[in-house]
């Protein structure tokens, strides 16, 4: 299958960009598709080696997943690739437009059990909130 790649411009320096998407106490905060999901638990061991622990679910509990992996590669506030741990990759590209604002991209494998077209949405879903988190905090 063919990588998707999702893309958000985000009006805020690159430097905030970069702490909101990899610090945990952020991640809770904006790493969920919408109001009824939540992330109540983000680990992360940000260094070349180091593995990250995401929980997502339904605030009701009925459902939910962790998306977790390794890191691969990390190219300070510029790139960041990682191992999910079904062995697809995800990279993420954070590209400083000017000063004060940041264009984030995702490429990432899609997973066979559900259709690229709800992968693409979903993912954006989530990187939208981001932005709209890192915009107004």
């Amino acid at each position: 299958m063919e990588p998707i790649t999702i893309n958000i411009t985000i009006l805020k320096p690159i430097q905030k960009v970069w702490d909101y998407f990899y610090n945990p106490k952020h991640i809770v905060k904006w790493n969920f598709t919408t109001p009824n999901w939540h992330c109540p638990k983000a680990v992360i061991d940000f260094r070349e080696g180091g593995s990250f622990d995401y929980r997502l679910e339904y605030k009701d509990k009925s459902f939910g997943y962790d998306f977790s992996g390794q890191i691969v590669e990390i190219r300070d506030l510029e790139y960041v690739k990682s191992i999910l741990r079904d062995g697809r990759t995800i990279e993420v590209y954070f590209n400083k437009i000017d000063e004060t604002t940041t264009e984030v991209v995702e490429v990432f494998e899609p997973e066979e059990q559900y259709s690229t077209e709800m992968q693409r949405v979903g993912y954006y879903a989530i990187l939208d909130r981001f932005h709209k988190y890192v915009e107004n905090n």
